[in-house]
């Protein structure tokens, strides 16, 4: 086919082309003595500087000099150096009294016995329906320290001691008796209620603030703000202070001896309380620091069983002022007398000695609830054979 001479030649559509539009814009040819677009631009005023900026030389990589201003201010915001760390003893958040529940066969009667852990796994489960705390939204600055000093005064010659008498509240023993859980919740509510009327002012009066603590009612092998709770009452100083009480060995015990089993009832919950009273008047965390610091496991051992002995006395002082209101007479008597010579550490081939023997745990109760005063409870002032 020939060629048609009309067809547009290869090229004739580009610019420059015969097909191009002669009317379209064009951009304007750039000057040939133009400077590139790259060019620093050009300083008012011949010979005001060089014509470009300085060429740099050597590598960019590697530490800035020694003394510069900016990497020293870099490094102080963004690099501070880290706090030194310093060994310090577990809080006393972190520290538990098991109080009652190791169970001992004594006499065909069971007794609760108790027992003092020094180290406490702090939990974080909520069983009175608090909103717990979430990390992060109340931060706590942590000032480390060193080994606490021990305080014997605080133990010794606490204003606790100078009170006098505990003041009868006319607390009748609480009617729930323990045949079920909410039972046994119910006697420890009404019996604290009663505890904190006695306790509030005696407290203040020693110059310690007061406050009550948490109840705490767990079934077998639940996991509580005092730990993971097998038939063991404790008391736990985290927060303001919580006692844990078992239930399901006191409905078993209420079937076979009723009035023996309201003795044990109160003792539980009295020994958890007392030891509430030591942390609030400072003797709990002398007690904790002096024991502590103890020569060794034999001197350590005597000195708790000082402080529990003490709670021991503390429980039965109250029991003393209310023995005409509660009231402790007749067979409910008989059973405490009972309890108090078959309660100690020293029933059980190999149990730890830290919590007196019953010939002790007999002296101390006893000078509890006859005197019904907090002084004649020093134990940390008394002869290392009282206190076996």
């Amino acid at each position: 086919m020939p060629d048609d001479e009309s067809a547009p030649k290869p090229g004739h559509f580009l610019p420059g082309g015969a097909g191009a539009d002669a009317s379209a814009p064009r951009k304007p040819a750039v000057p040939g003595d133009s400077a590139p677009l790259t060019a620093p631009t050009p300083r008012l005023g011949g010979g005001s500087g060089p014509a470009g900026p300085p060429q740099l030389s050597g590598s960019r990589l590697g530490p800035p000099p020694p003394g510069d201003p900016a990497a020293a201010a870099f490094k102080a915001r963004y690099q501070p150096e880290p706090i030194p760390f310093v060994v310090k003893k577990k809080s006393k958040a972190l520290i538990a009294a098991i109080v009652a529940g190791v169970v001992l066969v004594a006499g065909g009667g069971v007794a609760g016995a108790a027992k003092l852990l020094t180290q406490y796994d702090d939990f974080v489960a909520n069983p009175i329906g608090t909103t717990p705390s979430l990390p992060g939204n109340t931060p706590t600055e942590t000032k480390p320290t060193g080994t606490p000093v021990a305080d014997p005064v605080a133990e010794k010659e606490n204003k606790l001691y100078a009170n006098g008498k505990l003041a009868s509240v006319r607390c009748k023993e609480p009617a729930f008796r323990p045949t079920s859980k909410e039972n046994v919740r119910s006697y420890y509510e009404v019996l604290i209620k009663c505890m904190n009327t006695s306790w509030q002012p005696v407290v203040e009066k020693a110059g310690f603030e007061f406050h009550e603590p948490q109840l705490i009612v767990f079934d077998e092998g639940e996991e509580t703000a005092c730990g993971v709770q097998k038939k063991v009452s404790a008391y736990c100083d985290s927060g303001d202070g919580s006692v844990a009480m078992p239930w399901q060995d006191l409905v078993d015990q209420y079937a076979d001896n009723k009035a023996l089993a309201r003795i044990d009832e109160h003792d539980a919950l009295g020994f958890a309380y007392a030891v509430h009273i030591q942390k609030l008047v400072g003797i709990f965390d002398a007690a904790g620091d002096l024991s502590d610091a103890a020569a060794n496991d034999a001197a350590r051992l005597e000195h708790q069983r000082r402080q529990a002995l003490q709670a021991g006395c503390l429980a039965a002082v109250f029991l003393g002022a209310e023995k005409t209101a509660f009231p402790v007479q007749g067979e409910l008597l008989k059973e405490w007398q009972w309890r108090s010579k078959n309660h100690g550490d020293d029933g059980t081939k190999g149990s730890v000695r830290d919590h007196g023997s019953r010939k002790s745990n007999e002296l101390w109760r006893t000078r509890g609830f006859t005197t019904a005063d907090p002084g004649a409870c020093n134990t940390f002032v008394a002869a290392a054979a009282q206190v076996g």
